[in-house]
């Protein structure tokens, strides 16, 4: 149990550093790129009542009036975070670039909370005892996945200038693709500081990131995907507020709503499970108790 404790604890840490930190280093570079610094907020606002939705029908996932409070709230709390951000396109964006930009976030959001009830599914049909270890095996996969993936799209869109030479090492020919590719321009022309800088935001902006994706998978296996897509709402709103203290952004309106009401839904889901977890024993007290004092039946005497 408290090994179990602890397991909490660590995920609740490396979500919060992830949660918080990995925005914060894409936004660094978004900003100093003049892209969008909007799309995740809309991206995780969004996720919370897929994952529900999810959960509900891949693992019978239960739901009390207070977890229905908490979903509303912190569904409302983040999705204002999302208002107001027509400042944030670009400025030769297109309305029809906009829109498809908007869907392309919107199934983004839908996917990712499909993949959280998922691998809590993955857990459930497991033929092996779920242990941590099993839990890094899992996320090593979806990273991997993820990787090739990004990987096979940038070299379609031409940011890799590709070209096969097989004596070369492959530390070498990564140097060589970069020095020939897009990416090499992007660190040219990267406005805070140069090339220097912008391979340090690239470098630590996947190593936080692996925080979010590892503690958002830790909590689904000390708790429950719907927890995990919880906790990930609740963090966004402490994120724009860093985003205040990091980049000197105004603290509009909307932050201070958007954190009230997802702090708020926050508290009652958690009130709501204390409520749930009290009542739970009190019920096995009560059954064990009348189990006690249940008159035992008379042994017949087997000599009789």
């Amino acid at each position: 149990m408290k090994m179990k404790t602890a397991f909490v604890i660590i995920n609740c840490i490396i979500l919060a550093i992830g949660n918080c930190g990995g925005p914060l280093m894409t936004r660094l570079y978004f900003r100093n790129a003049y892209l969008p610094v909007s799309t995740s907020s809309l991206i995780i606002s969004s996720q919370l009542a897929f994952t529900a939705l999810f959960a509900f029908f891949m693992v019978k996932q239960r739901f009390t009036h207070f977890t229905v409070n908490a979903i509303v709230l912190i569904t409302l709390g983040a999705g204002i975070l999302a208002l107001h951000t027509d400042a944030d396109k670009l400025a030769k964006e297109t309305h029809k670039e906009y829109i498809v930009g908007f869907l392309m976030t919107v199934g983004a959001a839908v996917l990712y909370a499909f993949i959280l009830p998922l691998v809590e599914l993955t857990y459930k049909k497991a033929r092996q005892q779920i242990s941590y270890t099993l839990v890094l095996e899992i996320q090593m996969v979806l990273s991997s996945v993820a990787t090739c993936v990004c990987l096979v799209g940038m070299v379609a869109t031409g940011e890799f200038k590709v070209e096969f030479f097989y004596e070369l090492s492959f530390f070498a020919y990564i140097i060589w693709i970069d020095l020939k590719g897009e990416i090499a321009k992007e660190a040219r022309d990267f406005k805070l500081g140069g090339s220097t800088y912008y391979y340090v935001v690239v470098a630590f902006t996947p190593i936080i990131w692996q925080g979010f994706f590892l503690g958002s998978i830790g909590i689904i296996f000390c708790a429950s995907s719907l927890v995990s897509g919880i906790l990930i709402s609740t963090l966004l709103p402490l994120t724009e507020v860093l985003a205040v203290l990091c980049f000197r952004e105004n603290f509009q309106a909307e932050k201070g709503i958007s954190l009230f009401l997802t702090l708020w839904g926050f508290l009652s889901y958690f009130y709501g499970q204390i409520k749930y977890e009290k009542k739970k024993k009190k019920t096995q007290a009560q059954t064990q108790a009348h189990e006690t004092q249940l008159p035992q039946l008379p042994v017949a005497d087997s000599a009789a």
